[in-house]
């Protein structure tokens, strides 16, 4: 019970707290969210003054416990509900629900006769006793009637008035219908002399209904949380993720299928786990609020993390660029202007992860300023497999510090130059973009994306997530399969769109680099730096670094003779990596005429050239360069840093040229 304990300490600390005025709000006890659609205006005798449509208007309403996490059935909530619920003549009116008034009718009316009683509640119980609602928001154009008098279902393409239009489209046998029953109302009540007519926002209004509904449990055990003798939950809360999600997290209905018959006497749930009623409401309202102003969602999943404190944390699953943020330009910026920085000329043949390292820390020291010693972090996963039943499926409670020193290790060792599209500022949308490379580590989404393909289903997005994030959090190793479907995908770059295989390339990098960091055999961990390793002299790597060269030169040739068209090293890049010897053969002998081409146009270039592959060549040991064994991950290493430090060659002598023109 771990996890309830954390949420409930969590609502305690962060309820009422003035630091979170305008990031949504933690539900009070006995209340839910739900989209609103139809807004009515009494006075405060309950007479109808006008009715309009809500478009997308989330609403707090009360809700007793059964009414909380109602999937069907007769269960109204107190005050704001459903036509079906609220109207009288629904049924007058030829609706084809169920009409569920008078429990609806008879559940206010004891609220309003009891000594928790609200002014604006007895308003609308007075109106709603005459039963002429349905009537009323015809009146006011906000309910629709067909030909023959009766609630309009069937709808056309573009003819949608009234409620019509923010309600939900059905399917039956080939119509287009909206059942105008499933239309929630919500309720204002206009008071001289006060200014706040909506019920969905009263306090006064939530706390006597909150007084009211603790009144009325009368169940009481031990609640496993306190650890005190309370007012006891047989329902547990629904609507975590969003306000139509029937998953619940905690149930006991074992009336039918009888899942624990032999173990348990009752039917209850109140024998196997007791949790006081405040306490699931207030740890259920808190991982509410958490998912809705920080979750991260894929699908049906969830991820939360949280200090129970409220102190900042940072994502797990976000990349380094969405974790820097703009901090760190924000720190620069005004360090700039004040003159205690100047920005840094950062050579990336040299110094390629020293600035984002720095830049990590700096954030990873903010967040750690933030958080007291003492602070928990705690991380938590959620899925449903149905649409009734939600599990945990993943839960870790640490330290403030030892979660950030987890998280700044993933991003240094899944550390490696990414491919980013950037619209230049002053430009129209679309218009001019540029392609950098910054460091940082990609996210486990984009990880899952390269080892599958983009089109991949969306449980196999989320089981690979949920592998990956072990590997974040618990500093696990990364799972093998994933480094080579990464590897292979990244390889057939004859396969993918040029700006698919850049990023695939980039990610490979990445996971490659971290997988062996955090090899599971001492013995085999190496390092790799995010710049050219001149002295490296692994088979693997070299081969990544000959192949790079190959395609630079077949890539000049190409623009000296204004073609555009693939090189032969990107052709014949998968096969390069399953038979190198035999197809470095086949890309020398190709290179020849391409050769020829650039001794008439670029002799200096190519003579450079010519010296570096010479160079590689003669860093091969002894029969690795005429073995044919598949080559490694590692070839895509040597191969992208040789690729970066000869971009990085061409810009710095571009630059030089232009000096040497304006002296």
């Amino acid at each position: 019970m771990s996890w309830i304990q954390k949420l409930y300490d969590t609502y305690e600390r962060c309820s009422n707290n003035p630091l979170f005025e305008g990031e949504g709000t933690l539900l009070p006890v006995g209340h839910t969210t739900q989209q609103g659609h139809i807004h009515v205006v009494l006075d405060d005798c309950g007479n109808f003054l006008r009715a309009e449509v809500l478009d997308k208007a989330p609403i707090t309403l009360p809700a007793t416990e059964r009414s909380a996490g109602r999937t069907s059935g007769e269960a109204p909530h107190p005050l704001i509900d459903k036509i079906q619920y609220c109207a009288g003549d629904y049924a007058d009116f030829g609706g084809r629900k169920d009409s569920y008034f008078a429990s609806y009718e008879d559940l206010l009316g004891k609220w309003c006769a009891s000594g928790f009683s609200n002014h604006k509640a007895v308003a609308v119980h007075n109106y709603i006793s005459k039963k002429t609602l349905v009537r009323d928001l015809v009146k006011a154009g906000v309910m629709v009637l067909d030909s023959s008098g009766k609630l309009l279902t069937e709808i056309q393409d573009g003819d949608e008035q009234g409620v019509l239009r923010v309600l939900p489209v059905k399917k039956e046998s080939q119509r287009k219908v909206k059942e105008q029953g499933d239309a929630l109302v919500c309720w204002s009540v206009e008071t001289p002399g006060n200014p706040g007519a909506q019920t969905w926002t009263d306090v006064s209004l939530q706390n006597a209904w909150s007084l009211y509904d603790a009144s009325l449990v009368q169940t009481k055990a031990l609640c496993l949380v306190t650890g005190e003798e309370t007012a006891t939950a047989v329902l547990h809360p629904a609507k975590l993720r969003h306000s139509g999600d029937k998953a619940k997290l905690i149930s006991a209905n074992d009336e039918n299928g009888f899942t624990f018959r032999g173990r348990f006497t009752d039917t209850t749930g109140l024998q196997a786990c007791t949790v006081g009623y405040e306490v699931t409401q207030k740890a259920h309202s808190a991982l509410r609020w958490l998912i809705a102003r920080q979750g991260y969602r894929n699908g049906s999943q969830v991820y939360i993390t949280w200090a129970a404190s409220g102190a900042p944390v940072p994502s797990p699953l976000e990349d380094t660029r969405t974790l820097l943020g703009e901090d760190i330009l924000c720190d620069l910026e005004e360090d700039l202007e004040s003159g205690a920085a100047t920005l840094p000329v950062i050579d990336h043949t040299r110094d390629i992860g020293q600035a984002f390292a720095l830049s990590l820390r700096k954030v990873m020291r903010g967040y750690s300023a933030k958080l007291q010693p003492t602070d928990d972090i705690v991380v938590m996963g959620l899925d449903s497999a149905t649409p009734g039943r939600m599990s945990i499926i993943y839960y870790r409670e640490l330290v403030g510090s030892e979660f950030l020193k987890r998280l700044e290790n993933w991003h240094l060792v899944m550390a490696w130059p990414q491919r980013v599209t950037i619209e230049e500022k002053g430009s129209k949308k679309g218009k001019k973009k540029r392609i950098e490379w910054p460091v940082f580590a990609p996210s486990p989404r984009l990880i899952s994306e390269v080892a599958y393909g983009r089109r991949l289903d969306e449980k196999l997005r989320a089981a690979t997530i949920e592998r990956l994030v072990p590997c974040i959090v618990d500093g696990r190793e990364i799972p093998r399969d994933l480094v080579e479907n990464c590897v292979r995908h990244a390889s057939n770059q004859a396969g993918l769109e040029h700006w698919e295989w850049e990023q695939a390339l980039g990610v490979a990098c990445a996971i490659y680099k971290g997988y062996y960091e955090r090899h599971p055999s001492p013995d085999k961990r190496r390092t790799y730096s995010m710049a050219l390793e001149k002295e490296r002299t692994s088979r693997d790597y070299l081969y990544g670094r000959l192949l790079a060269l190959a395609e630079h030169i077949e890539s000049m040739a190409l623009y000296v003779g204004g073609e555009n068209r693939s090189t032969t090293a990107a052709r014949l890049m998968q096969r390069f990596a399953d038979r190198p010897y035999s197809t470095w053969r086949n890309i020398e002998l190709a290179l020849q005429p391409y050769m020829q081409r650039l001794q008439v146009s670029r002799p200096g270039y190519l003579h450079n050239m010519k010296n570096l592959m010479g160079e590689i060549n003669t860093m091969f040991l002894s029969a690795d360069f005429t073995k044919e064994a598949r080559l490694s991950g590692e070839f895509l290493l040597g191969y992208h840093c040789q690729l970066q430090a000869l971009k990085k060659q061409k810009e710095t002598e571009t630059n030089s040229d232009n000096q040497g023109d304006e002296s």
